[in-house]
């Protein structure tokens, strides 16, 4: 995947921009990113926000390494796998962006 592919996925599966990254935000703080792809030059990070406000890069990969997924889920090769509540965090996401479409 490229760089703008992989953003393109985020911000598709409700994934928002923040600070430059695509970021997926807590929903009692949709200000506040808790989990970030940090989009470099050449690699990918996956990043979580510890509890002490400290950010963790809990996977990474160069571009050429990441696959999408075939069913449209998180891409292989950035460590999603090591964020279990990820999929959840994605849809409450989504949902919220659908949401706000609807109330104006």
């Amino acid at each position: 995947m490229t760089k703008e592919e992989l953003t393109a996925w985020a911000l598709g599966n409700g994934w928002v921009m923040i600070a430059g990254n695509p970021s997926l935000t807590k929903p009692s703080a949709p200000k506040e990113a808790i989990v970030r792809l940090v989009l470099k030059a050449t690699v990918a990070n996956l990043e979580v926000k510890k509890p002490a406000g400290k950010w963790e890069k809990v996977g990474g990969e160069s571009y050429n390494k990441i696959i999408p997924d075939e069913q449209d889920g998180p891409p292989h090769g950035l460590g999603f796998q090591q964020v279990p509540s990820i999929s959840m965090l994605m849809q409450e996401n989504r949902d919220r962006m659908v949401f706000a479409k609807f109330g104006g």
